[in-house]
């Protein structure tokens, strides 16, 4: 028994298997949570690239770089499509700081008022979450 495989014992039982992860429908609270960790890593690992780009170019080049992609000096990209670009690259950096950022401020709310940690109450902060981080990227990407 031991030595099969776990399809070929679940087989043998006839019963269903629970739901995947894949046809899960998970609430707000939880991709909020999930949302915070991920642009915690995406911040990393941005500061990361930020700081190799620095060492292996030397001093100034991750912000002779950052400038080069403000600009829109990208050879070979039209106006409409370095706008673009620019704007995706505002916004790629905007999101994850304005999300973690706010999500933090969130904690912090919770952690003084513990009364505000309720099922509708977490919800509606994690919609707010959401928006706010969604405007400020958005702010941020046309500035």
């Amino acid at each position: 028994y031991k030595k099969e495989n776990y399809t070929t014992r679940m087989a043998k039982t006839r019963r269903p298997v629970s739901p995947h992860v894949t046809i899960y429908s998970f609430p707000i609270c939880a991709i909020s949570s999930i949302t915070t960790r991920v642009t915690g890593c995406v911040l990393s690992f941005g500061a990361a690239g930020v700081g190799l780009v620095e060492i292996f170019g030397g001093n100034g080049a991750a912000l002779s770089l950052m400038q080069h992609i403000g600009s829109g000096g990208l050879g070979g990209v039209g106006f409409l499509g370095a706008g673009a670009i620019v704007a995706g690259a505002k916004f790629s950096v905007a999101f994850p700081f304005a999300y973690h950022y706010l999500g933090g401020l969130r904690h912090l709310v919770w952690d003084g008022k513990p009364e505000m940690l309720t099922n509708v109450e977490v919800e509606k902060a994690s919609y707010a979450l959401f928006g706010g981080s969604l405007l400020l990227g958005s702010l941020a990407a046309v500035l």
